[in-house]
This record gives structure tokens, sequence and C-alpha cells, in this order.
């Protein structure tokens, strides 16, 4: 019986971030979509803990004899251990630089290359290596948009040939019954904005926070879900920096989908103001649960939106500011824009995403 061995080791990751959840939706749709006689096998780095990585339908995890950084080490430099399939899939750049099978890499944008400053030099160094590695010897490259492969074109033309724009879904997050208890236990605000990120330099949350300390943004609160990443950004302090009060800013951390889906529930909108993305989870995730989103004018997430969203340019902190006081205060407005991400959401889906995932497998 053929095999597709899918690195899922982001699941694992202290910060899954946007492409653990990638990763982790993939596996649990993988198997419905398989062709006839095949499967699919989980494959991660050594850790005593596995079972975020165990999806039923999907054997595994199989360990690898070493941990996550050793493993970084040495796939970085061309060394074992080898990953066998009949396919091997790479769900991030953390590809087996020898591998028994067709290699097929997920890259999820070109930031290395476009905003190497939002990275840490390591991160740069690295990815650059990996994802070069990928352009000379995947037989396909999957990219959830076509921003970032036109992007990634540009800096390793001869990928080009090989690239598969393949869109994420949106995970849909219905409101629990107990909605309301969740967000008082939560200690929520009636009426908030909110922010789904990792806390990190290239997501904007310096452009947002210094929006929100613009007159024109009344007294809108903000409620922030994500882990901290790189690049020590502190809510916090940047509130303070800004001249927002801290009454107006509500930190969660990361929390539970049956969390996030009754804070979802409660949010006037979301707001999204990156520097760069390759595709943007949040925003598709959030018109999938009716709440309006306003984002950065980059390519991805203008793709992405398609047009549903109230696109702002990006750094701008007077036109974002400007956009938070339309949203806040017009309700036909919202509800416009809540209508019209409910329909841009319909045409993501990870069942899609999983179909069209095994088309480039079997091309290979």
């Amino acid at each position: 019986m053929p095999v597709v061995s899918v690195l899922a080791e982001q699941v694992l990751a202290p910060v899954p971030g946007g492409t653990g959840r990638y990763t982790r939706a993939l596996l649990e749709h993988l198997p419905a979509a398989a062709p006839v006689g095949w499967s699919v096998r989980a494959v991660t780095a050594f850790h005593r803990d596995t079972a975020a990585a165990r999806v039923p339908g999907v054997r595994g995890p199989r360990r690898l004899p070493v941990g996550h950084r050793v493993l970084n080490r040495l796939w970085e430099r061309g060394l074992p251990p080898s990953v066998a399939g009949d396919v091997v899939h790479a769900t991030t750049p953390l590809a087996p630089a020898r591998h028994r099978g067709p290699l097929v890499v997920t890259v999820h944008d070109a930031v290395p290359w476009t905003h190497p400053e939002t990275l840490t030099p390591r991160g740069v160094s690295w990815h650059r290596t990996m994802i070069g590695r990928a352009a000379d010897r995947a037989a396909a490259v999957i990219v959830p948009t076509a921003a970032v492969a036109e992007e990634l074109s540009g800096v390793l033309p001869g990928i080009a040939g090989r690239l598969r724009v393949v869109h994420m879904g949106a995970t849909r997050l219905p409101a629990p019954p107990d909605a309301a208890a969740r967000r008082a236990a939560l200690r929520l605000p009636e009426k908030y904005l909110i922010s789904l990120a990792t806390l990190e330099p290239r997501k904007g949350l310096d452009v947002l926070l210094a929006a929100l300390a613009k007159p024109e943004s009344g007294d809108a609160a903000l409620v922030v879900v994500g882990q901290s990443g790189w690049g020590d950004v502190d809510p916090v302090r940047l509130a303070a920096r800004s001249g927002v009060r801290a009454d107006r800013v509500h930190l969660l951390g990361r929390i539970p989908d049956e969390d996030l889906a009754a804070v979802l529930a409660g949010a006037r909108a979301l707001v999204m103001p990156s520097r760069a993305e390759g595709f943007g989870l949040p925003v598709i995730e959030a018109m999938a649960a009716g709440v309006p989103a306003l984002h950065s004018d980059i390519p991805a997430l203008v793709e992405v939106a398609g047009g549903a969203g109230i696109p702002v340019p990006v750094g701008s902190i007077g036109a974002l500011a400007d956009a938070v006081r339309e949203i806040w205060t017009d309700d036909a407005l919202a509800a416009d824009r809540s209508a019209a991400g409910l329909a841009r959401a319909a045409d993501f889906g990870w069942d899609r995403t999983a179909r069209a995932t095994w088309e480039v497998y079997t091309s290979c």
C-alpha cells in the first residue's frame, strides 16, 4: 500500500502558529481525500509526548531518532536521518535532505527575502538555506497564495515550474452555547476588536496600538490572542508607549479553540495590520465566524480577503485609526462586511486543501 509520509513536527512546536494549524488540519483531512489504496503517516522528531501529532486515520507518528534542535541542524547540513515514503511531504521548510520517494515542501512565505528585518539573522539564514534546497531538489513546492508564488519566483527563478498554489482552509469555529459565560470568565468588555497572531514584529501590533492611541479610534478596546514569538513584542509596553490606557488592552495569550470561538463571536472586528504574510489564516477564520476583517493591503491578505475585508495601507497609523473608527461606529458597515466575509470564507475549506494536496502528491 503506497504511503505519504507527512512531517508533523510543527504541530509539536512550542509556538505552533499558523503553520502548526495548517499541518494539523491537513493531517485531519488527508485520509478522507486519499485515493484508493493510499495511506498517510505522520513523522516527527523525537519527543516523549507526541499526542498532539496523533490524528485519527493517520498512522504514527513515527519518531525520528533525534530531537527537534538536532534535527534542524542535521537537515540544514544535508545529513541524515532520512524519511521514507512513496511521497514525503514537509509541511514547513524543515525538510529531510535525504529521502526515499519524491519530496514535496510547503513554503508559507517569502519573508526571508522580502522582509528579512522581521526575522532573526539566524532565522533568515536557516530559511534561505532550506527553501533554496527545496527549490533545487523538491518534486513540487506548495505555496498558500499566488502572491507567495510570485515573490518566490522573483528570488528563486528555478523554482517557478514546480510551484503549486494550494489555499489553506478556514477552520469553522461556531460560537459555543456558553459563549457569553466564557467571555465573562475571561473578563472581556462587551465590545472589542480582536488581534489574533503570534506576537512578533511582522504582525504589526505596534501599528495597531499606535492607531488606537489616535483620537479617531475613540475608546475602542482590543483583545490580543496569541503566544509570544520572538522580538520581545510586549503589548503592555507598546500600549504604554503609544499612550493607550491599560484597561483598553486585554491579553489572553494562547487559548483553546472553544474559548477562541467565544471570543470571536463577541468581536466587533478582527484587525490584522501585518507587514508581511503568506496567507493570513486569522482573516479567513474571522470571516468564517462572521467577524469583519480589517487588514493591511499586502498582496497575500488582499488575495485571501478577496474584497470582503477592509484593506488599509500597510504601516499607515492614520489610515488604520480611520478604519477602526468606521467599523467601530458604523453598524451598517459592520453588517455588510460580516456578510461579505461569510460568503468569501465559503470558498475556503480544509477538505478542498486536502484534495488539492493529493493532486500534487499523485503528480510527482
